[in-house]
């Protein structure tokens, strides 16, 4: 049995989760903060870092190992191609993207997101790189329909929340969406993808937790 460990919130969460639903995996979610300083989850994740999986007897941290780990245990189906290098294209794309897109705007999430406040510096960083980056991202991507193709693959499970993520963020703190200035159809994109009932399950169930902490805090 999987349990799969983190929130329904979380971009990097929900990657893994779709990736376990699209192989129709049987799995159990456990709700777990990130940052925790709990023993027994430092000693599955050790940063605290959300999502880590437990698989039978073993943990594991980091969602591209946990989704590399799925794709090898369960190849079918697949969700990168069978040739060795066009299986790595797939997983550069994801790569590219996490590195240079998602992990640039997400210096900007607590002002986007959280009551926060972006320093200045940070801001005209953050738009300088994205600027630079999202256009080189889409030197790689490919939208046909698909991010790395014709067909749903582990970078889309990765492009699913990074990119509308960054799109908001940017929106929110700069007044401008820099992933639709860079010519990406991400809302067209994620109609397409809110066809398959994975994304349909994670929608849902992200859109739930948010309103149980809304309720919560309100």
């Amino acid at each position: 049995m999987i349990t799969l460990y983190g929130s329904n919130i979380s971009n990097y969460y929900n990657k893994v989760k779709l990736v376990l639903l699209e192989k129709n995996l049987p799995f159990t979610e456990q709700p777990q903060r990130a940052r925790s300083k709990d023993e027994t989850v430092l000693a599955a994740t050790p940063l605290g870092k959300i999502p880590f999986v437990r698989i039978g007897e073993h943990t594991l941290c980091e969602s591209q190992v946990i989704v590399d780990c799925l794709e090898a245990m369960h190849p079918e189906p697949p969700l990168v191609p069978a040739d060795p290098l066009a299986a790595a294209k797939v997983r550069e794309i994801a790569a590219f993207l996490e590195l240079y897109v998602e992990w640039v705007a997400r210096e900007l999430y607590g002002e986007a997101f959280f009551g926060g406040k972006a320093s200045d510096e940070v801001k005209a960083s953050v738009r300088s790189r994205l600027q630079r980056n999202i256009p080189a991202f889409m030197r790689l991507a490919k939208f046909s329909p698909y991010v790395a193709g014709s067909e749903f693959t582990l970078a889309d499970a990765a492009a699913y929340s990074a990119l509308p993520t960054a799109a908001q963020a940017t929106k929110a703190v700069f007044g401008e969406d820099l992933v639709a200035a860079a010519g990406i159809d991400w809302k067209g994109y994620l109609k397409l993808l809110g066809q398959r009932p994975s994304v349909q399950r994670v929608n849902a169930d992200r859109k739930r937790e948010i309103e149980a902490a809304a309720a919560a805090g309100a």
